[in-house]
């Protein structure tokens, strides 16, 4: 018969597991001393780089989205304050703050025609005219940082995705899933007919102009009966430029 372990036996068994566990947490703490070390050494170099690469964070878009990541991949946010290092090293907290001002003034100025929907692309396009700057002085990544920074206001603005498309949302409207199956489908011609809902989507022709009707009443569809053939189309701004329409 197999004899138990006395008590002298389980105290060295217990001492043993505390000597692990001294063991486990000295190694432990060594990493994350080392960790924290290497990260301390990336964001001095991440400092020397960007007083080095100012001008160019500044005035380059690619290379602006290039530098945050570098950004976040050691928990550094240049955004965070407009007070500060990196503020005052760099100004960009200022250059989104002031951007997203514009967002939200042109995303008002043509909720009128859109709905409160807007083209990711042309909003950025018309970012860049109201600059008087070349058209890839502001980019996508930009806009998106500083619609980013809205939310923080509780602004209700947020960047949504609609087939290969993004689109700006300034208003609360709730899009379901066959108002996304609409709009996808809009953004081959800028509009879309009733029956080629129908058949493209095979939904019933009331559920067809009931979602177009639903879109149509928030703003976000046009009508355009000026056709010969008598059929009518639904105009999509956000998905399309009509022209005159952002003028």
């Amino acid at each position: 018969m197999r004899r138990r372990p006395g008590i002298a036996g389980l105290q060295n068994q217990a001492a043993a597991r505390d000597q692990y566990r001294l063991v486990g947490d000295h190694v432990a703490k060594l990493r994350t001393d080392m960790m924290k070390e290497q990260l301390e050494t990336f964001r001095s170099q991440l400092e020397e780089f960007a007083r080095k690469h100012k001008n160019d964070i500044r005035k380059n878009p690619a290379f602006r989205a290039q530098f945050h990541e570098m950004c976040a991949k050691v928990g550094v946010d240049p955004l965070a304050s407009n007070k500060g290092f990196w503020a005052e090293l760099l100004g960009i907290g200022d250059f989104y703050y002031e951007l997203g001002v514009q967002i939200v003034d042109i995303c008002l100025a043509t909720r009128s025609h859109n709905g409160g929907l807007i083209n990711l692309q042309e909003l950025c396009s018309l970012l860049c005219q109201r600059h008087k700057v070349a058209r890839d002085s502001v980019s996508e990544d930009d806009c998106l940082r500083a619609i980013n920074k809205l939310k923080i206001l509780g602004s209700g603005f947020e960047v949504i995705s609609v087939g290969k498309k993004k689109l700006v949302r300034s208003v609360p409207t709730e899009l379901n899933k066959d108002h996304n199956e609409i709009l996808e489908l809009a953004q081959v011609q800028g509009y879309v007919i009733v029956d080629e809902v129908e058949k493209r989507l095979s939904w019933s022709s009331g559920r067809a102009i009931d979602t177009l009707e639903t879109l149509l009443e928030e703003g976000l569809a046009m009508i355009d009966d000026g056709h010969r053939d008598g059929r009518r189309r639904y105009w999509f701004p956000c998905v399309a430029s009509v022209p005159g329409a952002t003028g």
